[in-house]
């Protein structure tokens, strides 16, 4: 086939793809119910698998690099979904704890590779020019876009199927990732080359080694790495945290699907209002998003642990809610602008792999930690233990910032100068 016409097909069909396959259908609001009163897996043991997808990514990330350069993005894109549509099948056929670590290893396997193709297959079909950039924003704003309204209201069903049947809302999950990978194999293969360097490992390894010597001659790059990490790792760690408590003051399943759904379109509405954040706040923006995160936790643990009622305990944990996914919206593209400003495209590159790193190895941690205090202790005492140690951290990271975050070029210590500018 012509390349160009390659190139067609696949800009036409990238929107319809991305709405169904951004992320996962059906999942996200019922999953750990399904874990824990469909399959009967404890809490601390759905913790503990969940801990093992980060460390998972960090295993897997260099060879499906080399995956992807060997066969392709369109292959690789194939293989990616079809790891996918093996784990929420592992889930649902799994009876213990080890088809959870199975499926959360598929689940890495699937979105690494899904991660590294998507994007970049759409950005090589657009043409060469100095409109390209901003044709690529707008196909993936518009497909990102369909997706959140496609998730809020499969959240809502997935809910309400749940508390009829708990494999439903999972059956529909596992027929979204067939579609998914039945788009997949539509579109056109257009890379020109596949060319395999058998050093690739030892090179993707040392170059990540010298990122991190690097930044850690820049004060200011040290500490929004690693911060912004620590932030990405925490709000990612809450998510089973979160329907744990729900399960534990008694709200019921058929709500979580509309709950989730709500908190969702907060989170993006914050998202789309993330630069009135940065100019009201200024220099205190990471601030004024980070500190409500962790307080919330705290918050949440000694409410929830008073039980002051069932009335009482919900207003709490949902207004608590509120506050993480208004902080989640505007988080991740202020961190990505900040720790990108004053730096070169190669630069980028290396921050970008040194920060997902970075946010794997915290985010097991923090999944680790908690699983662990699941085993000994309710969950209101795990939010409690976890916020009162990360609030700690936090506010120690972000004092020991004031004077090397957030000044104009002209401010930077020299060392900053010559790795930034």
């Amino acid at each position: 086939m012509d390349i160009t016409k390659a190139k067609e097909i696949n800009v036409n069909l990238y929107t319809r793809y991305k709405m169904l396959s951004w992320d996962l259908l059906f999942y996200y609001a019922i999953i750990f119910l399904f874990f824990t009163q469909t399959k009967g897996i404890s809490a601390a043991d759905v913790l503990l698998a969940e801990s093992f997808y980060p460390i998972f990514k960090i295993i897997f990330l260099i060879p499906a690099t080399i995956l992807i350069d060997s066969l392709g993005k369109r292959k690789s894109l194939i293989i990616g979904n079809f790891f996918l549509f093996l784990s929420i099948l592992t889930y649902i056929i799994g009876l213990n704890f080890v088809f959870i670590v199975v499926g959360e290893l598929f689940s890495a396997v699937g979105f690494i590779i899904k991660g590294v193709c998507e994007s970049n297959m759409i950005y090589d079909s657009l043409e060469k020019d100095e409109k390209r950039g901003t044709r690529f924003a707008k196909i993936e704003g518009k497909g990102t876009s369909y997706y959140y309204y496609i998730d809020a209201v499969s959240s809502v069903i997935a809910g309400l199927l749940f508390s009829i049947n708990g494999y439903i809302p999972m059956i529909l999950c596992l027929i979204c990732t067939a579609i998914s990978l039945y788009l997949s194999t539509k579109f056109k293969d257009i890379d020109e080359k596949h060319k395999v360097d058998k050093y690739k490992i030892y090179k993707e390894c040392k170059d990540l080694f010298n990122s991190f010597k690097l930044f850690g001659k820049s004060p200011r790059l040290k500490n929004l790495i690693f911060f912004g990490a620590l932030i990405s790792a925490i709000i990612l760690s809450l998510t089973m945290l979160r329907s744990s408590i729900m399960q534990d003051i008694g709200i019921p399943s058929e709500y979580f699907g509309i709950i989730f759904a709500v908190l969702g379109l907060v989170s993006g509405i914050a998202a789309k209002n993330e630069n009135r954040f940065h100019k009201k706040f200024r220099n205190r923006t990471l601030t004024s998003l980070a500190i409500p995160l962790v307080f919330s936790c705290i918050v949440i643990g000694v409410f929830c642990s008073a039980n002051l009622g069932y009335g009482a305990n919900v207003a709490v944990v949902l207004m608590a809610f509120l506050v993480q996914y208004i902080a989640r919206g505007p988080f991740y593209p202020l961190i990505k602008q900040y720790m990108n400003n004053f730096t070169t495209a190669s630069l980028r590159n290396k921050i970008s792999s040194s920060f997902n790193l970075l946010e794997n190895i915290l985010r097991f941690l923090i999944t680790f930690a908690a699983s662990n205090l699941l085993r000994v202790t309710t969950t209101a005492n795990t939010f409690t233990v976890l916020g009162c140690i990360l609030s700690i951290i936090v506010v120690l990271m972000l004092d020991n910032m004031k004077k090397k975050v957030g000044l104009k070029p002209e401010q930077y210590s020299s060392r900053d100068t010559k790795i930034l500018l």
